[in-house]
Order: C-alpha cells, then structure tokens, then sequence
C-alpha cells in the first residue's frame, strides 16, 4: 500500500493526526526535500528507509514505491501542503494503476490556508467576496490561456497565487490589466507556518519593491483580495439574532458587539 500523505505548510505539528500515524507505520518513506520540513521525519519509525525526492526522477520514485510494496511493505509519500494542489500526484497514481497496486491519500494543510492562520485572515467575508481563487503564473507548468491571471482578476474575489514569487513585477502589471487597483491590498508570505516565516502586508502595485527589500523570491504565496485588511463588511446572517436557523429562532435584540 502506497499512502499520499499532505504534510502541512512547514510546521511540524500542522500534519494531520493520521498523516502523522501514518508515518509512525510507514516501512518506506519519500518525502518532498525541498519544501517539506525535515523535522517532520522524527515521527518515522526506526529502521525505516527513507528518500528524498529532490535529488530523484518520476521513474525512480515510482521503481521505489514499486519495489517496496511487492516485498509487502508500507510507503508513505509525503508531499508539501496538501497534495491535491500543485502535488503531481495524480502521474503517479495512474503509474501505480498500471501495475495494480494500491494506494490511498491523507489531506495536509495548503499553504493558503497556513498563510490565513498567520495573519487572522478571513478570504471570504459578506459584501467583499465570497470566493478564493487559488492559481499560478505560468511558469515550466503552463496555465491554460483561459486560466490566465488577467481573466481571473476580473472576479474582483480573493486570490491566493502560488509558485510566483520570483515573477511579482509581472504578477502586478497582470493583476493590475486584469482590474485590481494598484492600491488592492496585498500579502506575501515566505514560508508559511515555519518558525522563519515572514508576512508582508502591502499592495498590488509595491509588492515586487516590498519583496526584493526581504530577498524573497521562492518559497511564499502571494495573497490578493480586499478581505486581507477589510473592515467594511457585513456580519454573519448565521449568527444574526434576527435570522432564525434549524438550531436558533429569531430574536429582536442585538447587543452591537
């Protein structure tokens, strides 16, 4: 069995519990080097193998969760954040499809989510928006020209950009064609949830001079929306003391708080 594990944004205790269990029983571990925190391994057990994507080709990856599953031994593969996003994990489970061999997949926290949590950051409020979109610049992947960032802009909604730090003066001009303000409020966080984090709270138009003053270039989502530093916006109907639900009836007083 071949378990995808999510290992979170960078903070060892920001694994899931069953992600964390499942590294505890993990025969074979190949974990993400170059963007999962190696402290993360303390929970392998002892005796397990372990290898680092990094330095290794799809091919070899897969000859070694291949050849550690026929000899009846449980892999873990662990990837940065969540898997689903920005993973390459489905190449590698059609590869496992192809030689009958079973696998299953443990979610993580994405780094939008870790990013959110460090600065108090709610991307959905009521009257500002109610939708995230989460993208990237065009990079060695490609994004579909209907994917392009000029046309998502247009939304007006949250926005959370990975794999594009080292682009911000093309992000800027690209969000700024698309509609944005060059005032719309803008973070970059460098590596989210890790004890050498950095935010930066900026705008559209000075975020590319407000990262090369950090010497930032990898390793941050860049987040853009009004929601990041908002204060006018509507509260809940879900808590509305007027707005009855299946668990509350509707009252006529509110405290103001």
């Amino acid at each position: 069995m071949v378990n995808f594990v999510g290992a979170g944004p960078g903070a060892v205790d920001l694994i899931t519990i069953r992600g964390m269990e499942l590294l505890k029983k993990g025969d074979v571990i190949i974990y993400a080097g170059s963007l999962v925190n190696p402290d993360l391994l303390k929970y392998a057990k002892e005796g397990a193998d372990i290898y680092n994507s990094a330095t290794m080709t799809l091919n070899e990856i897969l000859e070694v969760m291949i050849k550690a599953v026929r000899a009846g031994k449980e892999v873990v593969r662990l990837h940065t954040g969540e898997p689903s996003i920005y993973g390459a994990v489905r190449e590698q489970m059609d590869a496992l499809d192809r030689e009958g061999i079973e696998y299953a997949s443990c979610p993580g926290v994405s780094a939008c989510f870790g990013a959110a949590a460090s600065l108090n950051l709610e991307y959905t409020l009521p009257d500002v928006t109610q939708t995230l979109i989460i993208t990237r610049l065009s990079g060695k992947t490609k994004v579909p020209e209907k994917e392009r960032i000029e046309l998502l802009a247009g939304h007006g909604s949250s926005m959370a950009i990975y794999l594009s730090a080292g682009m911000l003066d093309e992000l800027s001009d690209r969000l700024q064609r698309g509609g944005y303000d060059s005032n719309t409020p803008a973070a970059i966080v460098y590596k989210a949830t890790w004890p050498e984090e950095k935010r930066i709270l900026c705008s559209i138009g000075n975020m590319a001079e407000k990262a090369r003053q950090e010497n930032i270039t990898k390793t941050a989502i860049v987040l853009i929306g009004d929601a990041i530093n908002c204060s006018n916006y509507q509260k809940s109907r879900l808590y509305d003391p007027t707005f009855s639900t299946e668990f509350r009836s509707a009252g006529s007083t509110d405290s103001g708080i």
